[in-house]
Parts: structure tokens; C-alpha cells; sequence
């Protein structure tokens, strides 16, 4: 049903970042030394300071990007407990976010296509000995239903996700999705880009995705820790900790330009899958040149039968938001994602702390979107943040941020190295502040509340003003016929 992927278990490895073997780029023995180092020095705060000035530099971003933390550094960080430190290391997370991403905050929706799953994940409601769920697969016209309900609501770029199912979710099921989803077309609406969060697969099928124009594929390793991993997964090709690990290299051989990392955190201690994560992003940046596009930070959720008191390494709200704050220190370029997993209140703290990307107006069933009371019985998680899309926008723009819509690195050709050249360099504001300004404005035209709209005009008009002359003049030209009913412009 699925490739053979059976392989003899090194009993020894040896950590090398550039090795193309899962036990050997995230490698027990280098994670447990730097869990002992961090430990060993969580009181030195002069090593804490230096490590932080270190960091310093990325408040300038420069090409060559000499300057960031090693997994190891980060560790160290991550166990002081010197609340002095800690306050620095917040504001510096505030700081190196600004740096390279402004006040920006790209939005985007789920859209589960199948809850059918062979896998046995003990933490995920979709998991096949699951008899009291409702499996649901959409056909094609209900995907179109779904598409046109979240056009719609305004979105322009969607993460598709379904259960790794060979019978029911098939890659060509996949590729079918993808081709109905980029096809439908709502009055005003479009879906731009989609984003794909789907099971390990072969380097053939990464290619066809490619193909079929995806944006980042995403994977969250769920964790990084061998022994916790193959408890949790005890059957199904999921079971496969090295085909799982070793994904997002085999998508990036096949061409995919852009990849997403993620652990689900609360399944394995936190400081392990902190090492973990950066691990894995020095693997990604060392072998390809690029690191992760983006990093997401679940935690794990109450669901259908998951109940998350059943995993004994939850995390506080105060460790989640100093983790978030230190991968954006540690991975400075990457996009940071956080979903309606979490409150609006911790969202709202994580998005001064290093987040970019944030879910709004979210469902997580099956079929979710088309029906006009929230479902329950196939969500994958419970979701915390139920406001509507409109809210969100609202919201992100009281708080000081600008609500983007934006898809344009992705269809000008800006993704992998091209768009790590620009960020690295300081230079994707350049770009990406104008165009999310004129995504914000095709929102307030064609979906906005009164309320929302007033707000928004408002805060176009004064970030239109901090904008380079040149850039103004034509970003306030093309809002001006957006206003008269043009749409898609982008730099």
C-alpha cells in the first residue's frame, strides 16, 4: 500500500547537520549533551548575554547571516531562568520580528479535505481505530462549496489538509483538490496560494505537487524524540520515524521550493523539542541553502476522543510564549505560525514575540465551512480562537498590525533562495509592506463590515505614509483602482 521503507536501525550515529539520515541531523547524543550544557549554565548570565549580543546583530539583517544561534546557544537561553535575561530576550524577539517582518501578519485558513487515516497516532482524533468519529471525504463540488464559503470570507491562501489514507487519499485525490481549489472563482475571490500539510510521501510524488503549484509543503515532525516518537505512532506508515523525519529533505530534492517544520508540543519535554526543531532547521539551511519557509508551534488540544491530560509534558503559557520568542531569535527569516489552537489572548502575545502567520476564522472538520453551524463531530482539535475572519482583521489592526493577505513571493518567482535572499537581506519589506497594504484594501472593498472597513481605510492611509516615495506614489495608485474595482495588482 505504501513504499518499502524498511531500514536497519542505527544503534550508534553520530550528529553531522549535513548527513541525509534522520538519526544523525537529529541526534539523540548531541541533544542530550546540549540539554546537559543548557543545564549546566542555565545561571551564567554573562554566557547568556553574550549569546543574546550575539543575536544583537540580526536587528540588521545582512545577507551572509553569520550571526545565528546555534541550536545549542538557544538552549542555553532557553534554561536561564533570570528573569532580567528573560525580559531581554522578549524585547529582542520584538525587535529582530520587527526587523524583518515590520508589522505585518499574513492570514490564511485550513481546509481539511478527509478525516480518513490508516495511521495510529495516539494523540490525533482522526487515528483508524477511532470507531466513534464520522469519516468524511469531500467530493469535488463540496470542495468547491468550501472554497467559494472561505472566498467569501475574504481568504486568499489556504492550508489543505487530509488523512494519510492511500485507498480514500490518494496523491491524485490530492492533485485533483489542489486544481479545483486554484480553479473556483467567486465574484471577487480567488484562492492564490495553497499550502499543503499532508503525510510523508516519495520524492515522485513531492514533484507532481510541485507541478500542481503548491506553496510550502508542510510536516510537523510532532517530535523529535525516537523512542517517544514510535510510542505515540504504533502503527501505520507514520510508524516510520526515519521516512517521516527525512520528508522535507526529499520535497526539497523533487523542487519544492519552500517547506514548513513543526513539533506539536506537550507530546515529548519542551527543551527536547526545542533542540529538535533549530536541528532541523540548521539540516535544511546547511544541505539546501534554505532554511525552514515557516515554523508552526501547536500545542496539543482537547479532541474526540484526545484528552491532553493524557501527555504529561504540557507547557505553561509563559515557557510557550518564551520558546516562540527565542525561535524567532534563533531562525530570524522564518515565517512563525500559531493556529486557533490558542486563546485570542495568547495570540495577541505571541504576535509581539515573533509569530507572522496567523489562522483566522478557522474550522477544522471536514466540510466545515458550508455549514452555518461550527461542526464538532470530525474537528481535529477544538479550536480556542473562534472569531469570525472579520473580527480577526479588526482585531490585528487595534492592535497595531496590518492585516495581509499577500501571495505574491509565491507567483513572482520569490520562494526558497530568491526569497531568503530578500529577507536575509532586509530587503522583502520592500515588497511586502505595499503589497500587504493592497491585499488589505481588496479585503475592506469586497468583504470588510462597516466597522472593519472604517479602521482599515484608516490604517492603509497612515502606513501608506511611512513607505519610501516611490513606492507610495504606486502602492497609493493601485489602491486607488482597487477602490474602482480592479484587483490583483502586486509588486
Amino acid at each position: 500500500m505504501w513504499p518499502n521503507r524498511v531500514r536497519r536501525r542505527i544503534v550508534v550515529a553520530k550528529y553531522d547537520v549535513r548527513s541525509p539520515r534522520a538519526d544523525e541531523f537529529i541526534n539523540h547524543e548531541e541533544i542530550m549533551d546540549t540539554l546537559a550544557y543548557a543545564e549546566a549554565h542555565k545561571d551564567d548570565v554573562e554566557l547568556a548575554r553574550s549569546i543574546l549580543q550575539k543575536a544583537r546583530a540580526n536587528l540588521t539583517p545582512a545577507h551572509d547571516h553569520g550571526t545565528t544561534l546555534t541550536h545549542r546557544e538557544a538552549s542555553v537561553l532557553l534554561a536561564c531562568d533570570d528573569d532580567a535575561m528573560n525580559a531581554e530576550i522578549r524585547q529582542l524577539a520584538r525587535d529582530i520580528k520587527q526587523a524583518y517582518y515590520g508589522n505585518r501578519v499574513v492570514l490564511f485558513a485550513p481546509l481539511y479535505l478527509s478525516n480518513y487515516c490508516v495511521n495510529g497516532c495516539l494523540y490525533c482524533p482522526y487515528h483508524a481505530k477511532n470507531r466513534e468519529i464520522p469519516r468524511r471525504k469531500l467530493t469535488q463540488e463540496e470542495i468547491r462549496a468550501e472554497v467559494v464559503a472561505l472566498q467569501d470570507m475574504g481568504h486568499k491562501r489556504l492550508a489543505v489538509e487530509a488523512g494519510e489514507d492511500p485507498r480514500h487519499n490518494p496523491l491524485d485525490y490530492i492533485l485533483e483538490s489542489l486544481q479545483t481549489i486554484y480553479t473556483t472563482k467567486h465574484e471577487n475571490g480567488a484562492i492564490r496560494r495553497a499550502n499543503v500539510n499532508i503525510a510523508a510521501t516519495t520524492e515522485d510524488a513531492y514533484r507532481q505537487l510541485k507541478a500542481a503549484e503548491i506553496g510550502t509543503y508542510i510536516l510537523f515532525q510532532e517530535t523529535y524524540h525516537r523512542e517517544r516518537y514510535e510510542v505515540l505512532h504504533p502503527t501505520g506508515p507514520k510508524a516510520d520515524y526515519t521516512w517521516h523525519t527525512e520528508a522535507h529533505d526529499r520535497a526539497m530534492a523533487a523542487g519544492i521550493d519552500d517547506v514548513g517544520l513543526g513539533v506539536l508540543f506537550g507530546l515529548e519535554g519542551y527543551a527536547y523539542e526545542f533542540a529538535g526543531l533549530l536541528m532541523h532547521a540548521e539540516h535544511l539551511e546547511a544541505v539546501f541553502g534554505v532554511g525552514p519557509h515557516t515554523i508552526s508551534v501547536p500545542r496539543v488540544q482537547p479532541a474526540m476522543d484526545i484528552d491532553p491530560d493524557a501527555f504529561d509534558n504540557g507547557i505553561p503559557d509563559e515557557m510557550f510564549e518564551k520558546i516562540i520568542a527565542l525561535i524567532r531569535i534563533a531562525v530570524p527569516y522564518t515565517g512563525m505560525i500559531i493556529s486557533t489552537r490558542e486563546s485570542a489572548d495568547l495570540r495577541a502575545r505571541a504576535l509581539q514575540l515573533g509569530v507572522s502567520q496567523i489562522s483566522g476564522g478557522s474550522r477544522t472538520s471536514v466540510g466545515g465551512y458550508t455549514d452555518e453551524q461550527r461542526p464538532r463531530d470530525t474537528e481535529q482539535f477544538d479550536v480556542s480562537d473562534q472569531r469570525t475572519l472579520d473580527e480577526v482583521v479588526g482585531w490585528l489592526m487595534d492592535e497595531g498590525h496590518i492585516p495581509s493577505f499577500c501571495t505574491a513571493c509565491y507567483r513572482a518567482g520569490r520562494t526558497g533562495d530568491r526569497f531568503m535572499e530578500f529577507c536575509k537581506s532586509g530587503q522583502i519589506s520592500s515588497f511586502c509592506a505595499p503589497n500587504a497594504l493592497i491585499t488589505l484594501a481588496e479585503y475592506l472593498a469586497d468583504y470588510a463590515s462597516p466597522v472593519t472597513a472604517a479602521s482599515g481605510w484608516q490604517t492603509i492611509e497612515r502606513e501608506l505614509a511611512l513607505l519610501p516615495e516611490g513606492r507610495r506614489d504606486a502602492c497609493a495608485a493601485y489602491i486607488a483602482r482597487v477602490r474602482d474595482g480592479e484587483r490583483d495588482f502586486r509588486f
